[in-house]
């Protein structure tokens, strides 16, 4: 199988992900429940009269893959692919909301149109007028892993020499509730949370949406090459080295040649142990974690992977992101591992390009 290289990231996340300089600016946030995304002006990029008619998730969207586009030099990718979990929420909540205010009848089909998960690939088709392979993946905390998984096969596959492939989630007034209500999202008492350490149930909950250009040939402006991707939607916690170990051999790979690891650490009790046990088969690589910055969420391992793709690149480990003290004089191979609430397992392996 041919190489696969990524070529270009781009991030709306509750981190200034757009700003040149958002490495020196990363800012951890522990006390509040729900934290939101650092949206750009839209006005530079949308039409205002297209941009009222957008949710916030095609509106991030829209943005973060015009930056990958840019990066990579790309004009028309060869396909789009988009994982999300939830979709567009806020059309979804707005529909039923007509249906329940108007008794069911006299409905405009606006909000229902706009709702559907693959609204995000359609508008960014449209937008470039691109006819190419379209396709979303719904698949949780794996949306973006099945996502890659997908870009990687067209490419080994000769069906695609460029692909965009994005992740994307936000927020709205009453998922966030009803998340409250399923201590889903940690209560109020419980902050602030010990993402490493916690001993309570719940997570901070964020949002967010990155863009990648993953293509067969590397470039000036290649992040990583995009190694492997291993899924498992069920795992008990004494299947976790097992997980690891067989996916690290079928690369070729030791433990110890990971130089650095990225855990899902998110602050809940019950689900992080997978990672505690994780972090036990890699006592000489440098353990890090990332959703004490992008919130946890069902594409969070979008914002992962941004960070994997520049840690790649500049040969340096923001001091924010790391769990213990080890320090890689190159960093070669970086290995991430997510979940959601235990379930959904993702092993994602980047090398440097």
């Amino acid at each position: 199988m041919s190489a696969v290289y990524i070529n270009s990231a781009a991030c709306i996340s509750v981190q200034d992900t757009l700003n040149e300089n958002f490495i020196q600016n990363l800012t951890p946030e522990n006390s509040i429940q729900i934290v939101k995304a650092i949206e750009p002006n839209y006005k530079e990029f949308i039409p205002p009269a297209m941009s009222r008619r957008m949710s916030k998730t095609v509106k991030m969207s829209s943005v973060a893959s015009k930056y990958a586009l840019k990066e990579a030099g790309i004009e028309n990718p060869d396909a789009i692919i988009v994982g999300t979990g939830m979709g567009c929420s806020q059309d979804s909540e707005k529909f039923l909301k007509n249906v329940i205010d108007n008794n069911e009848e006299f409905l405009t089909p606006t909000y229902f149109i706009q709702s559907t998960h693959n609204t995000v690939a359609g508008q960014i088709a449209l937008a470039l007028q691109c006819h190419a392979y379209n396709f979303t993946y719904v698949n949780t905390s794996s949306s973006l892993e099945f996502s890659m998984l997908d870009a990687k096969l067209q490419i080994n596959d000769g069906e695609a020499d460029h692909v965009l492939v994005g992740s994307t989630d936000e927020q709205t007034d009453r998922t966030m509730e009803l998340y409250k209500l399923n201590n889903t999202i940690k209560k109020e008492e419980n902050l602030p949370v010990d993402y490493l350490d916690s001993t309570t149930e719940g997570v901070i909950w964020g949002e967010g949406s990155s863009f990648f250009v993953l293509g067969k040939e590397k470039t000036e402006s290649s992040y990583a090459q995009l190694r492997d991707i291993k899924i498992n939607n069920r795992l008990e916690q004494d299947e976790i080295q097992n997980f690891i170990g067989d996916f690290l051999t079928k690369n070729n790979l030791t433990f110890e040649e990971i130089d650095a690891v990225i855990l899902g650490f998110s602050g809940d009790s019950k689900s992080d142990i997978y990672y505690t046990k994780a972090m036990d088969l890699f006592p000489n690589s440098a353990l890090l974690y990332y959703k004490h910055l992008s919130g946890e969420f069902n594409t969070a391992s979008g914002f992962s992977t941004f960070m994997a793709c520049h840690i790649l690149k500049d040969q340096q480990i923001p001091e924010v992101m790391m769990i213990n003290g080890v320090k890689r004089e190159g960093i070669k191979n970086i290995l991430l591992y997510n979940h959601l609430g235990g379930s959904d397992h993702s092993l994602l392996l980047l090398e440097r390009a």
